[in-house]
């Protein structure tokens, strides 16, 4: 599907209200504001790489291929903030930087078998700022790791200003 950031944020009004009419009984986190930026990062981001993401996770499963009914399902299965997609290579935690470490064992894998793709970690600012997300990025980093780490900052710690929340 050919994504614009209108049809992204539809997808996201949608999730919205089916959350608001008691359907969905898990945490749902909903992303807005970064349409365009995330449609960009998405065309260098190759059919064999690895996306994994975090809470923030619905447009990045879009992007990466997952049909929009598949990944509407599994959210209203509670899955939102831990949405998992392994044939179209997306894994995803609800842990605060859980996700760091799996992206330093991909990474490694790729390396060590000489593979060509890339593992691209989506985290939040406030994730950025943890202990977890700085030894798992220095770490790729000195090592000459297959990782891409992407910030995505919307100022917000889920409903609080986050420079506040700091």
């Amino acid at each position: 599907m050919n994504w614009t950031p209108r049809l992204l944020q539809e997808f996201e009004t949608d999730i919205e209200q089916v959350f608001a009419s008691g359907q969905i009984k898990a945490p749902v986190h909903l992303a807005g504001g970064n349409e365009k930026e995330l449609i960009d990062i998405f065309k260098d981001i190759h059919s064999n790489d690895w996306v994994l993401t975090a809470w923030r996770s619905h447009f990045h499963c879009l992007l990466r291929g997952v049909p929009p009914q598949e990944l509407k399902d599994a959210i209203i299965a509670g899955h939102s903030i831990a949405l998992c997609f392994p044939a179209f290579r997306i894994l995803s935690s609800a842990l605060v930087g859980g996700i760091c470490p799996i992206a330093v064992g991909l990474a490694w894998a790729i390396k060590k078998r000489k593979g060509k793709e890339k593992v691209h970690v989506f985290v939040g600012d406030m994730t950025a700022m943890a202990g977890i997300y700085w030894e798992c990025s220095q770490y790729c980093r000195g090592h000459d790791l297959p990782v891409h780490w992407i910030v995505e900052d919307n100022g917000k710690s889920v409903m609080t200003d986050t420079r506040e929340a700091w």
